[in-house]
Formats: C-alpha cells, structure tokens, sequence
C-alpha cells in the first residue's frame, strides 16, 4: 500500500532571514511544518554560522529552485585577522595565528586580484562529496581532506570598513558555487597574514533582498495565517528573467498533459514577440504558471509541468 504523503498541496516561496546558529535544512523544516506544505527545499545553503536571506520553495516552488541556485548572491562578511581556523570561521579550532594586519591600502589594492573568474579551493568543511562522502564528515573524522580548485566568478568585492585593528568588514557580489569562507582565508594568505570569517550575511539572491526576507519567530507567530498574509510568494517569483507566455485553455491542457503545443499560425508569431528558438519560458494560463517549456522549430515543449 503507498504511503500517504504528509502535508497540503502548497506552493510558493518564503525568504526566510535565516537565524545564526541553525542549518538549512532545519530552517526548511520549520517552514514546511508553519505552512502544512508537503513538500520543501531552498534555494542556496547558508552555513549555520550564516545569518541572512534564504528563500525556500514549498510545492511545486521547488521545481524552480535552480533559478534561484544559479543566479548571483550577495553577502556582507567581517574577516577576523590574525587567526586560521580549520573550518574558515568562527566555529573551528585555531590552526595557525599572525601578528601581521593589514593597512587599509593594502587591502583595497589587493581585491581586484579577487575580482573576475578565479581559482577557489572549497573549505575542508564543505558538503561536496569526495568518493560518495562529505567533505565535512571526512573533516570530522581527522581525516586529510584535499579539494581540487573550482573557477568560480566575483563581480564585485569591496572594503566597508575597519571597526578595529583585528576586523574588516567586506561586500561581496558573486556567480554559484562560491565560498565566502575561501574568499577571506585567500585574501589574508595573500596580505601576508592569516583569518576567517568571523560574521556572514546573505543580502540577496538575484533579484531578491533582504529587505523583503521574514524572520522565523515572526513566522512561527503568524502560524496558519502566514500564507494568507502575503509571506507565501508566487511560484513565479523567482522566474521574472524568464519571458511569460499565454496560452489557451485547451493548449494549457495539452502542456500539462506533456505534450507539445504547436504555434505556427501568425497570431501566435505574434502572442511570441521577441522569443527565439531555443528559449525557456514560464507558460502561463488564468494567471497561474502552467510549466517552464522550451520553444523549438514551431512547437513549445514541456520542461518542467507545475500542477498549481
């Protein structure tokens, strides 16, 4: 007999402002029991340590999650000079220390270095897998843990400032699969010094801040009703870079069926304006999105269905 799935059919998004000290995947949780929904993921891990923007997909939501993983982030950290730690942040142990601290010259004329596609070695405390496990689990254990380098992109890295001798406070703006961890271990190494991040803040993902983001107490506070006060956003929320396309009923019947709708006739040449061959676009219908389908050669295909 299958078992039943747990939870209500809902869907959307929540930006969450992730509290310190707690997983991600904690945080989903909490979310998907506030909502009832039956079934969650979030779009960009934050390390525990990490406070700030997470947005988490609930139903169909998480089939438009890697629109959200791809896109760029932004972060605000504070680097801890002096002090390597074997995590890269304030949770592990000391590994080696450095009485040398930078100028505030020296630091600025060192970030363009950071700037572009660079060569970035992932933290030993990390969930990639290395032979089906993970980097941090083989840490744990003591065991000797060697990541190959990554190209990863930075678009902007800038100082804000120096509270204190042994501090710095930096922005960040970056491509996927970067690590604010590996930026500010490389960046002392290259000043001549040792650090880790003592503080880190996800500000934005894409076209999504912080500014719109809700705290977990205050969405434990809400309950049942977080939904209907405007926390649950559209699925559509995080496709705004992709074209919108209406269609019919009955061809909205047909791409949600898996099929491919044909659109040859000169109205649709029209209802398609600037779309090209090969392009993704979010099918719409009643004002609900109905799947993410590619259009190719006269027919628009179904990539992903959303039963919404």
């Amino acid at each position: 007999m299958a078992r039943k799935r747990r939870g209500q059919p809902v869907h959307g998004w929540v930006l969450l402002d992730k509290p310190y000290g707690m997983t991600s995947t904690a945080a989903v949780a909490a979310v998907r029991r506030i909502f009832d929904a039956n079934k969650a993921g979030h779009g960009g891990t934050l390390d525990p340590l990490a406070t700030g923007l997470l947005p988490i997909a609930l139903g169909e939501a998480t089939k438009t999650v890697a629109f959200v993983t791809s896109g760029e982030k932004s972060y605000r950290f504070t680097l801890r000079w002096g002090e390597a730690r074997s995590t890269d942040d304030a949770e592990g142990k000391v590994t080696a220390t450095s009485d040398r601290r930078p100028s505030r010259a020296e630091i600025e004329a060192a970030l363009p270095r950071f700037v572009g596609e660079i060569e970035q070695v992932p933290p030993a405390f990390s969930a990639i897998r290395i032979d089906g496990e993970r980097a941090y689990d083989l840490a744990r254990a003591g065991e000797a843990v060697a990541l190959a380098a990554r190209t990863v992109t930075i678009h902007d890295f800038r100082l804000l400032d120096e509270p204190d001798p042994d501090h710095a406070r930096f922005a960040v703006v970056c491509g996927k699969g970067t690590y604010m961890r590996s930026l500010a271990r490389d960046l002392a190494l290259a000043l001549g010094t040792v650090g880790h991040i003592a503080a880190l803040r996800r500000t934005a993902v894409g076209r999504l801040g912080e500014s719109r983001a809700i705290s977990l107490e205050s969405l434990k506070s809400l309950g049942h009703s977080a939904a209907a006060s405007g926390q649950l956003l559209p699925v559509e929320t995080v496709l705004d870079d992709i074209p919108a396309l209406a269609l019919t009923d009955a061809e909205a019947l047909r791409l949600r069926s898996g099929q491919s709708v044909g659109l040859l006739k000169l109205s649709d040449r029209e209802r398609l304006g600037l779309i090209k061959s090969g392009d993704l676009v979010c099918a719409m219908s009643g004002g609900k999105p109905v799947a993410l389908a590619r259009w190719d050669a006269g027919d628009l295909r179904p990539v992903r269905v959303l039963h919404i």
